[in-house]
């Protein structure tokens, strides 16, 4: 049996497919995007037929690959970037383009939802979540306001895996674990929350499809991609899910006590948890995983993003880089770089910007400052993961991600920094990798054949065990004290207006 995922970014999509006897990736295809040019400031947009045209694309040159091979495919996962809104027409017909979640010209719209409902803290309490201006409830309301001759012609709410399973099957649904990213969904009891619903319009419900199982087929492929692919029988379409959630599954973190951590441009932190994982100080986003349980997750933006930053200022290689970091010691003689370069999400300070504290004429070098910028970011990461256990999460490994990931330094760092061991995967597929997965399992269960997340995973998600960092307790010692400094630093120059 072969199941296809596919995996639509912001960027890119990228469809695999998975041998699921060998648990091996036997065909692979991407195809590269890019945003809408010329928006106002904040305003980050898409067409969503890019997305259908990559997705095309890509499954068309893996099955072509495949070659008779791809009449074994039996199954085929989305997984989509989370947050975005597609507003679909009563023909189907996209409206307009779609919000992503990186764009953040809604925070009017979620100021009035804090007004509305008591601030931040009784959102959490009424539907387990802050509203962020990345959400798809925002962008709704900011339809309504600012374009309400296509707000009237509203027919339907997807979110952009949603809609690519809408051109694969022509179902119209919604999973739990995308959904729990709209700001609309109470993650408690993983159905739709209607005062939120009825703040933004008392018709809006009826376009918001029904949320179910993420563990489910949703139907079948049209027969006209049937005929077109060339395929002589239609495979099932899973339930998909968002990038994070499908991430979740593709890095085998569908247990307690695994969590991913993500060492990308921005970075992320996630864990299983078998009941809701609600932050009532809402640092952690609470949301419900693709495999029907809870996925609460921290986000971070400044990780590569600051590493290279620094790479490029000094003029190194990645090898130098790496040489330079070996050449001072754990904690960079007591350097401590604040990542703020971005802003910051967790903790939420969207205006914040980066500084070093503690420089002398002993750490005021490149290697010193180089490496303190790696420890920073990472410090940051662990901001996120200390508030996971002050939420009853207990970490038991760490499973690394991203591009941050291939540094031999860092995983150190990391296992050192988080006091868990770390191990980086043999694939770096993750999102595409979790959606077969999931693909998968709705394959079995529809054919009576149960079978469980877990024993998928082990027989598709292998560990480069070369990779495994253990934490070094000196070293830890040494980070114990910075962790406490970073956010002491944080908090003081924030509530002094300086951060």
């Amino acid at each position: 049996m072969i199941a296809l995922g596919i995996d639509s970014g912001t960027q890119s999509t990228k469809a695999i497919a998975v041998d699921l006897t060998t648990g091996l990736v036997v065909a692979s295809a991407q195809k590269s995007y890019g945003m809408i040019e010329g928006l106002p400031q904040g305003h980050m947009e898409q067409d969503p037929q890019e997305w259908v045209d990559a997705l095309d694309y890509t499954v068309a040159q893996v099955l072509q690959d495949l070659g008779t091979r791809k009449q074994e495919v039996a199954a085929i996962g989305v997984s989509g970037q989370q947050h975005g809104f597609v507003p679909l027409d009563a023909q189907g017909r996209v409206i307009r383009p779609a919000k992503l979640w990186c764009d953040t010209s809604t925070t009017q719209q979620c100021r009035e939802f804090d007004a509305e409902f008591g601030g931040p803290d009784e959102l959490i309490k009424l539907a387990g979540n802050a509203m962020l201006p990345g959400y798809t409830a925002p962008k709704i309301l900011w339809l309504k306001q600012n374009e309400p001759h296509h707000f009237r012609a509203l027919e339907t709410v997807l979110l952009p895996h949603d809609y690519l399973n809408f051109h694969l099957s022509g179902e119209r649904t919604m999973e739990f674990g995308d959904a729990s990213g709209t700001g609309l969904l109470d993650i408690r009891t993983r159905t739709w929350c209607e005062p939120l619903i009825e703040f933004i319009d008392a018709d809006l419900a009826s376009a918001l499809p029904a949320v179910a199982s993420s563990r489910r087929a949703i139907g079948l492929l049209r027969d006209n991609l049937r005929t077109k692919w060339g395929l002589e029988r239609s495979p099932i379409i899973s339930a998909g899910g968002g990038d994070n959630m499908m991430g979740a599954i593709g890095t085998g973190n569908v247990q307690p006590g695994i969590v991913t951590v993500s060492l990308g441009t921005s970075g992320t932190v996630f864990a299983n948890s078998a009941e809701p994982a609600v932050d009532p100080e809402g640092e952690i986003a609470a949301f419900c995983d693709s495999t029907d349980k809870w996925m609460p997750l921290s986000c971070s933006m400044n990780v590569t993003s600051a590493t290279e930053q620094a790479r490029n200022l000094f003029g190194w290689s990645h090898d130098e880089m790496e040489k330079q970091i070996l050449s001072c010691p754990a904690g960079a003689g007591g350097l401590l770089f604040l990542p703020y370069l971005n802003g910051e999400r967790t903790p939420n300070l969207p205006s914040s910007t980066a500084m070093f504290h503690g420089l002398t004429t002993t750490t005021m070098a490149p290697a010193y400052m180089t490496r303190s910028v790696m420890e920073g970011v990472t410090l940051g990461l662990a901001y996120g993961l200390n508030r996971f256990r002050a939420l009853g999460i207990r970490p038991t490994e760490i499973r690394l991600t991203g591009g941050g990931s291939k540094s031999k330094v860092w995983r150190q760092i990391c296992a050192d920094v988080f006091g868990v061991p770390t191990v980086c995967l043999r694939s770096a597929e993750g999102a595409a990798l979790g959606a077969a997965i999931q693909a998968a399992y709705a394959w079995h269960s529809a054919h009576g054949k149960p079978v469980t997340f877990r024993d998928l995973c082990s027989r598709v998600v292998l560990l480069d065990f070369s990779t495994r960092c253990l934490p070094k307790d000196a070293h830890g010692e040494v980070y114990a004290p910075l962790l406490s400094r970073q956010g002491e630093l944080t908090h003081r120059l924030h509530t002094a207006g300086w951060l």
